[in-house]
């Protein structure tokens, strides 16, 4: 028999309200309260504890705080990765996360969904899909990523888009729901 988080990240449907999960989900919200009501100018202390709480991530990882997400441990970000003020990763499946890359303030990515029947949403039953964003994207103030999409290298979100499908790679995109809007130019 599969375990609850086994499930979870196997993209099938899992209970969220399991033991084992509700302890790292409460684990790492004591690290994100640390971190969020740290001392703006004590920056070992934030390096610390962002190593310890986002364990996957690269060199020059930063986020600005507030900082949310539900279990650190499913946030894999490579080299310069920078997230502004307010934002939050739902990391109930893996986030991936390429080198320079830049979310704006009050980015929310999302990997969970709940049942579209309302009688099956009572069983409190979540499903999780993970959420890839390649190398040099920039994911512009107050976007939203839903459960399952892919952003294609060099690719740009526009400020408040609502990102429901994947987007390819060197292209800027907007909207709600987000869609392609022109390719963007090498630079010379």
């Amino acid at each position: 028999m599969s375990s609850e988080k086994h499930k979870m990240l196997s993209g099938d449907w899992y209970n969220p309200l399991d033991k084992q999960l509700s302890a790292e989900r409460l684990a790492a919200r004591k690290l994100q309260q640390q971190f969020n009501h740290s001392v703006p100018d004590d920056e070992a202390q934030r390096r610390q504890l962002l190593k310890q709480w986002l364990p996957n991530t690269g060199k020059h990882f930063y986020a600005e705080p507030p900082f949310y997400c539900d279990y650190g441990y499913n946030i894999r970000a490579g080299n310069k990765v920078f997230f502004n003020f307010n934002c939050v990763v739902l990391d109930v499946a893996p986030v991936n996360i390429g080198n320079n890359v830049f979310f704006g303030p009050a980015v929310q990515i999302y990997t969970v969904n709940h049942p579209l029947d309302a009688v099956k949403r009572r069983t409190l039953l979540e499903q999780a899909l993970p959420v890839s964003i390649a190398d040099d994207v920039w994911i512009g103030g107050g976007a939203v990523i839903l459960p399952g999409v892919s952003i294609g290298a060099g690719s740009v979100i526009a400020a408040g888009s609502v990102v429901t499908k994947d987007v390819p790679s060197g292209v800027l995109a907007g909207g709600n729901p987000c869609r392609v809007l022109n390719a963007i130019a090498a630079a010379d």
